[in-house]
């Protein structure tokens, strides 16, 4: 599989679920905005170094990015939000933005409605929704299943393992393991930002270490 992230010890690869995994103040967030270009750090991007990388670059270069909390555009409607998160000439985007409505049937049955009178469920579909406009290669989600309903929850994953069967690499921020490694690959864990942990998700999912590290931050 070919390389498509890499920071430290820490590299997804094309058609790879990665779950990154640790308590609240582990570092999680802190390397997913690094890989961003929110923060300074060595990154190496589809096998360039990125150090002069801007974000808006970043992301052109095929970056999607669901943040944690769900950030949309609460007052702009559910075609708006997607729209204005794409850079393609008019009517390109218009057509993007019904694809990924098709992709999506909750918010295609609404695409009129105001973003803040979605359900949590659907806030959090239209933010992944949103991070897939511009078809990225690379999908960074921080802490996506907070405050989700299961079912949402199931829905979410499920989508994240076709994504990565259709090719996307995964890195999948969250302090709810036993979710993140029902649809990972591999699983790193960390730690006051460094990893302490790492192997495949079956391996993870049975080391009793997990437990002691996820509750330690």
């Amino acid at each position: 599989m070919t390389i498509l992230v890499q920071i430290g010890d820490v590299s997804v690869a094309e058609g790879e679920v990665v779950a990154l995994l640790g308590g609240n103040g582990a570092g999680k967030t802190t390397l997913i905005e690094t890989v961003l270009g929110f923060r300074h750090g060595t990154v190496v991007l589809f096998g360039q170094q990125a150090a002069s990388f801007s974000v808006e670059e970043r992301v052109s270069l095929g970056i999607g990015y669901v943040p944690a909390g769900r950030r949309v555009f609460a007052g702009l409607t559910v075609r708006e939000n997607l729209e204005a998160s794409s850079s393609l000439p008019a009517a390109q985007r218009r057509r993007r933005t019904d694809e990924v409505l098709a992709q999506f049937p909750m918010l295609g049955e609404r695409p009129d409605a105001r973003a803040w009178l979605l359900s949590g469920g659907q806030q959090q579909m239209l933010a992944l929704a949103r991070a897939l406009m511009n078809r990225p290669r690379v999908l960074l989600l921080d802490e996506p299943t907070l405050g989700l309903a299961p079912l949402v929850v199931a829905d979410l994953l499920q989508r994240l393992a076709v994504m990565a069967a259709e090719g996307t690499a995964v890195l999948l921020a969250e302090q709810r393991a036993g979710l993140a490694l029902r649809v990972a690959g591999r699983a790193i864990v960390l730690s006051r930002g460094r990893m302490v942990l790492a192997g495949s998700a079956r391996e993870l999912a049975n080391d009793p270490r997990l437990a002691d590290l996820m509750a330690g931050g």
